[in-house]
């Protein structure tokens, strides 16, 4: 399977089954073009956790396939995760590292020499404007400098897709605002993004596209836009609400 052009993520019939009649994501389809946020949004149980690790090559398909950047997850990994960057809702940071030797060791792994790595330090400590707070240890940070340095040293490398789970999970209001009008500034820039989130207010936000999933499947995609008037909403949590209970009826 091959990317159409202005995809950056196809994944088609994308499923995985852990024993016989019994799928944690089952037969899930959609893409990310270029520049596009898509938010994949569902109850806990749902699958949607298990759908981005398998995009991330982190857990194996057992049907299907997702191409990334012309890619295959399949026959492809390495190159899909050169190409993908990662960030789950659980991530850390090493506490006795400054923020700037942080991102300079992350570096140091993302890239393919000196001045690479170099380049892509200065780019992370651009975005994620900790200023002289770069040069104190990660473990006097509060939880959304913490978050902003993760952010940072996971676009620092300018990916084709940033996954991200939870983006903002645990941070204040004004922190939120930041990183989300981050990852829209970057998406304006030409990168794709994959994102996870239980806010429903962010996810209207943030998002161009928005997938619904539930018991494995994936039931709507569309604008957020589109999903309101589809059913007659004034919010995407209502959207939400009524197409997760509809599923549980049928």
């Amino acid at each position: 399977m091959e990317t159409q052009s202005n995809n950056v993520l196809e994944v088609r019939g994308l499923s995985k089954q852990y024993k016989k009649g019994v799928y944690a994501s089952q037969d899930v389809t959609f893409e990310v073009r270029k520049g596009e946020i898509f938010a994949l949004i569902g109850p806990n149980g749902a699958g949607k956790t298990t759908t981005i690790r398998m995009i991330a090559t982190l857990l194996k398909a057992t049907e299907g396939d997702a191409v990334v950047a012309g890619h295959s997850i399949l026959t492809e990994p390495e190159k899909v995760r050169q190409n993908i960057t990662y960030l789950p809702d659980e991530a850390g940071a090493y506490k006795t590292m400054t923020g700037r030797g942080y991102l300079e060791f992350m570096a140091g792994i993302y890239a393919d020499n000196k001045a690479q790595a170099a380049e892509f330090v200065k780019t992370g400590c651009e975005i994620c404007e900790l200023g002289d707070r770069l040069d104190d240890k990660i473990g006097s940070y509060s939880r959304g400098m913490i978050r902003k340095l993760l952010l940072a040293r996971a676009i620092m490398s300018k990916p084709a897709l940033a996954i991200f789970d939870e983006p903002t999970s645990g941070l204040d209001i004004i922190n939120a605002l930041e990183i989300r009008r981050m990852i829209k500034d970057l998406a304006a820039q030409g990168m794709s993004f994959l994102l996870s989130s239980h806010n429903m207010l962010e996810i209207e936000y943030v998002s161009d596209r928005v997938g619904i999933i539930a018991k494995g499947h994936l039931l709507e995609v569309g604008t957020p836009a589109e999903l309101k008037e589809k059913y007659n909403t004034q919010n995407l949590e209502e959207v939400f609400e009524k197409v997760v209970m509809s599923n549980e009826v049928c």
